[in-house]
């Protein structure tokens, strides 16, 4: 009896190191399971403005995309992807440090832009009955992107959240000319190739806003030439044709049989220099799809193939438009942070939203926003590889 105790004994604290160890490991690998689910993020100092304030870089990764976030303007500093032979290379337009962005008054590279995106037609709106005039920033006659200091030229508050970063901003009674007391959070968060936007903005007077994200792309890479062979798709039977300042006439005609008819596959410098007059007085492509599909439910907004490098993004909202824009005022004159300068047409922008100049045309979706109102909207950048695809003939 005594004999068979010992063992008995002996094996007793092997098995509760053995169950410790493996319970340690079942905790671990829960731990890195997490992780590789929810991606990581990380944040750093990026600079601080004239005036003092600190931007933070907010750095998110999953297996397929790393994305950079900064806090001045919410911008999107960089997305990097793979290709289709897995080299890795950054696909939208920026500057490599904080005084780039500062310097820079024209691009709105990446930025937030609001609280009106896009334009206002003399900078005027009525709501009740009370004339609001803003900045004429656009030349001198139209308001642009929310005036002289919009959005994108101020510094957000960063709050990391899972998978991502929550930006913050609170913009007061009157900035800019706009009624009411406007808070406006913007949702980052990436999720294996997708990084998906969610807007979120109330105010305490009734308002208009148009909030919207301003990225430039270039799927062979930035700095690597033109997007004219990039091949685009874009789901809208539909645009807001404008005058020569950019602003729509309210007219809503079809996209059929005309140079801006993307609804199969089609590259993009193919028809640009066509002899038509919306796009010689933009210099190519800068007008509103209106989006087939109902506002408010997410839907497929377009579709960008590279067939250099093989990248594909496809952009999905809830938004009832998206501006399509070939950087037609790149000049040469920025020089992006792989060295190459940015000329024209070296991206292009996809600015899902609500139409131009909408608080003017009443047949347009409202953007008006009243207390106790929550306007929420979402729209998803994913990014993947494919050989070859078929295009428009």
């Amino acid at each position: 009896m005594h004999v068979e105790s010992i063992p008995h004994q002996a094996a007793a604290p092997r098995t509760y190191a053995s169950m410790t160890k493996n319970l340690v490991r079942a905790i671990l690998l829960s731990m890195t399971t997490s992780l590789a689910a929810h991606g990581a993020v990380s944040k750093a100092s990026f600079g601080t403005t004239p005036d003092g304030k600190a931007v933070d870089i907010y750095t998110l990764k999953s297996p397929a995309v790393e994305a950079r976030i900064m806090t001045y303007g919410a911008r999107i500093v960089s997305i990097n992807t793979p290709d289709k032979t897995g080299k890795v290379a950054n696909v939208v337009l920026g500057h490599d440090k904080l005084q780039g962005y500062l310097d820079d008054k024209k691009t709105y590279f990446g930025a937030i832009v609001g609280r009106y995106g896009n334009r206002i037609a003399h900078g005027r709106f009525t709501i009740d009955g009370h004339q609001y005039q803003l900045p004429l920033n656009d030349h001198g006659i139209n308001t642009l992107h929310g005036g002289t200091v919009g959005f994108d030229s101020l510094v957000w508050t960063g709050k990391e959240i899972p998978n991502g970063v929550e930006m913050t901003l609170v913009s007061n009674d009157g900035d800019q000319g706009f009624p009411g007391t406007l808070t406006a959070h913007v949702r980052y968060t990436l999720a294996g190739d997708a990084l998906k936007i969610e807007y979120t903005e109330t105010t305490d007077k009734p308002t208009v806003v148009n909030l919207t994200n301003h990225s430039y792309f270039n799927l062979g890479g930035e700095g690597s030439g033109t997007v004219l062979d990039e091949v685009m798709m874009i789901n809208g039977d539909r645009l807001t044709p404008t005058d020569a300042g950019l602003i729509p006439s309210g007219q809503t005609p079809t996209v059929a049989n005309t140079p801006f008819d993307f609804t199969k596959p089609t590259p993009i410098g193919e028809r640009i220099n066509a002899d038509d007059p919306q796009l010689k007085m933009a210099g190519g492509y800068d007008h509103n799809w209106i989006l087939n599909g109902p506002n408010g439910t997410m839907k497929l907004a377009a579709k960008v193939y590279d067939p250099k490098s093989g990248r594909t993004l496809t952009v999905t909202t809830t938004e009832p438009g998206v501006q399509f824009y070939t950087g037609n005022f790149l000049d040469g004159t920025i020089t992006g942070p792989g060295g190459q300068k940015y000329v024209k047409n070296a991206a292009f922008c996809l600015e899902t939203q609500h139409f131009p100049d909408s608080p003017n045309h009443p047949n347009f979706p409202t953007t008006l926003l009243k207390p106790g109102e929550t306007r929420h909207s979402t729209t998803i950048f994913t990014f993947s590889v494919q050989k070859a695809q078929k295009v428009s003939k």
